[in-house]
């Protein structure tokens, strides 16, 4: 591993050492207050045991019997508050050096339990499933999440700030933990044991203890979502604040998280018109818990193999495409550098490093740290990654510092510094620099605001972004109005963002009702207008929407544009297909679009999307469609096609650009899983690639993988649509993690 500059790392500890000055409270483990007014929590017990329970998947051991269960849960979905359908009793027992959940799902149909999915780290959205949240610091901000379904399979991630995942799932799924987990179906229901080592939480309190918990269960072929706390429509489990508390745990074994994860790799690599190359090598990961509250990783030599590839997208805006972060390390604990300033625009996109923006060819990296956790009612997070040269990107350093101040239940106001260094003589250095803060009042109306700018060299004026918003949620109403100014040189390189030189205003209104309609759930109305002239006052972009929404018994769902209606400036031409380009000129467009579907509670799923009208001085049709057959728990398949008709009036205008994908999965269990990924793009040359995937789970977070790659693995989130470079790559990858 190279050495990482100083001087970043001087000034990233120079603010974390400011904002521990201006902000720390008196106590070094300060909890947050709950809020005054704030209602009783309903509390839960931990059982001692001298011996962990024989952990198979049911609860005939006849420790289980020893505790409490835990039995009242409230329906989230669809009746807020009222008991649920089916019953679920949870009981917890602990020994010196874990924590065990016997989970018993009662169900009056056990035949129609869905339960059809064996990869770990996989969405279980569309099965039977028990989620366990865990906020070991009870700093009421942030918590683990466990997930199980009948299989026993595996899901976990992270919940920072009450946020979930970007794509809406409850966490955000960068986070593993070694822990162990058995799940069976019974005549009366589904049972599920779980054993979690206090080394994973990261947990060395060994006095008497609270913890912050909740629990969810879902039914499938209901639709249903029970909690026991939080269960309010707007909450859901990602509102930590919201959650219970867990008590009784008394002296227990002190266990610092400390994991050494070394990987060796072998491949052969080749990329269109350069000889192939047969490297070897190999890396390492750390993973260190200073405090309970503080974690340090380490990385050198990193790698991404294994990372699954994009779906490659088809850009029919002149604006940035925004694709999520897929690689390990940068995903785990990612939430504490969250730096929203807008719809998806994000003042650090981690994608930004390691990654060319244009071709989507991976960088080298040497190496970073990553130190994440709180210091009392502080969050901080602080990272240093340095890359090598390649291809057109020289080396580069990137250093960030990100640090959160909680107020009160959901609030709080933080700052964020960023310092990019690089070898480019023309972009030696690139620097931001932001204050951000979320205030939350009666639990129901949000502000939201922000100030940030850029330094490059030379030093341009307008080279800032500053914003506000306030928004309201109910279940009823949801309402945001925002108003945002950022100036034409502001130049986050290691952010994300849409479009620069815009004067916003944005208004939206959603309503909803919950008629009393056989098999009809949720209807909306939503409408929304947005303003954003430049920083001139001149016209730039406008739009303006109307939509209609329904939201069915099963999960099946129709999402429908009445009208959309877009104004909107081209001042570069934009690269659309091959020799076409969108020229400048101002558009006035006008589209409507159909969505629906079908239920979630079937083997067989699908969806269809038909969006036609206008497209800047012609006519657009774009159809996409995906169906997903599930037919054993060991197979699954899935297929999806865009097509997308053009009709402007160019020279060769009329085209038509189809993108379809094929994915396959085979799981001889829940520990051996194959994957097949075959994309097609017509509007590419080379339209056609492919990625084959062999995952075997030997142990706990140790893996080996043995991939095939051809084309690309990550897509550029360039605008336009950039030729992308091509490549071969066969890989095994051998990971093995180990608690020295």
């Amino acid at each position: 591993m190279s050495n990482f500059s100083r001087r970043q790392g001087n000034l990233a500890c120079g603010l974390i050492s400011l904002c521990l000055l201006l902000f720390r409270p008196s106590g070094a483990n300060a909890e947050a207050s709950p809020a005054k007014g704030e209602s009783a929590r309903i509390n839960a017990e931990a059982t001692s045991v001298d011996h962990a329970p024989k952990l198979d998947g049911t609860l005939n051991d006849l420790l289980w019997q020893s505790a409490k269960p835990i039995m009242e849960f409230r329906q989230r979905e669809p009746n807020e508050g009222e008991l649920p359908t089916e019953r679920t009793e949870v009981r917890i027992l602990y020994t010196r050096h874990a924590v065990y959940f016997g989970v018993h799902c009662y169900d009056s149909e056990p035949s129609r339990i869905i339960a059809t999915e064996l990869r770990r780290d996989v969405s279980q959205d569309l099965d039977d499933h028990f989620e366990i949240l865990i906020d070991s610091n009870h700093n009421r901000r942030g918590a683990y999440v466990f997930e199980v379904n009948p299989l026993g399979t595996q899901n976990d991630g992270l919940i920072v700030e009450e946020q979930g995942d970007t794509n809406g799932g409850d966490f955000d799924r960068g986070w593993d933990g070694v822990w162990t987990s058995e799940a069976r179906i019974a005549p009366d229901g589904w049972t599920a044991t779980i054993e979690i080592p206090f080394t994973t939480l990261n947990f060395t309190h060994s006095s008497d203890v609270a913890w912050g918990l909740n629990l969810k269960r879902f039914i499938r072929r209901k639709n249903e979502e029970d909690l026991w706390s939080a269960y309010r429509r707007t909450f859901g489990i990602t509102k930590v604040s919201e959650a219970g508390e867990l008590r009784g745990i008394k002296d227990i074994g002190s266990g610092r998280l400390f994991i050494v994860k070394p990987y060796g790799l072998a491949r052969y690599d080749k990329q269109t018109g350069e000889n192939p190359k047969f490297p070897f090598t190999g890396g390492v990961d750390i993973k260190y818990g200073l405090t309970s509250n503080l974690v340090l990783n380490l990385t050198g030599n990193t790698d991404f193999a294994d990372t699954e590839v994009d779906l490659q997208p088809f850009n029919l805006t002149p604006f940035k495409v925004f694709i999520p972060e897929k690689r390990q390390f940068f995903l785990e604990n990612a939430g504490i550098f969250n730096f929203d300033i807008g719809d998806q625009d994000q003042l650090f996109f981690s994608r930004q490093i390691g990654i060319d923006p244009i071709t989507g060819q991976q960088v080298p990296i040497n190496g970073g740290a990553r130190l994440t956790g709180t210091f009392g009612r502080l969050e901080v997070g602080l990272m240093d990654v340095d890359t090598r040269s390649s291809g057109p990107n020289p080396y580069a350093n990137y250093a960030v510092a990100r640090v959160k101040e909680s107020l009160w239940a959901g609030s709080y106001i933080g700052v964020m510094g960023i310092d990019k260094r690089s070898g480019n003589i023309q972009d030696s250095f690139n620097q931001t620099g932001g204050v951000d803060t979320r205030l939350i009042f009666y639990k129901d109306w949000f502000v939201d605001a922000h100030m940030a700018g850029t330094r490059s060299p030379g030093g341009p004026s307008g080279a800032s972004d500053v914003g506000a918003s306030l928004s309201y949620r109910s279940n009823w109403l949801d309402g945001i109005v925002e108003r945002r100014k950022i100036g034409p040189n502001f130049n986050p390189e290691v952010g994300f963002i849409e479009r620069v030189d815009s004067n916003e205003t944005y208004g939206n209104l959603t309503f909803k009702v919950r008629p009393k309609i056989s098999g009809v759930r949720e209807l909306q109305f939503e409408g929304f207008i947005l303003h954003a002239p430049d920083t001139r006052n001149e016209v730039s972009t406008q739009e303006w929407q109307g939509t209609f929404r329904a939201e069915f018994n099963n999960g099946a769902y129709t999402d429908d544009d009445i009208a959309d209606v877009l104004t909107q400036l081209i001042t570069t031409p934009f690269h659309i297909y091959k020799n076409v380009f969108i020229p400048n000129g101002l558009y006035h467009f006008a589209r409507h679009q159909l969505t629906y579907g079908s239920g979630q509670d079937r083997r067989f799923t699908y969806n269809f999307f038909e969006r036609f009208g206008g497209y800047y001085g012609g006519t657009l049709n774009e159809f996409r469609a995906r169906a997903n057959y599930r037919p054993t728990p060991k197979f699954s398949i899935s297929a999806s096609e865009t097509w997308d008709r053009f009709r402007l009036p160019l020279t060769n205008g009329n085209f038509s650009v189809v993108l379809a994908s094929l994915q396959g999965n085979y799981s001889l269990s829940r520990f051996l899983t194959f994957t097949t990924l075959i994309q097609m793009d017509t509007s590419n040359t080379q339209a056609v690639s492919a990625n084959l995937r062999l995952r075997y789970n030997y142990r706990p977070d140790s893996d080996i993988y043995i991939i095939y790659n051809v084309g690309t693995q990550f897509a550029s989130i360039a605008p336009a649509n950039p030729p992308q470079v091509r490549e071969t790559r066969f890989a095994v990858k051998w990971t093995y993690s180990f608690a020295p």
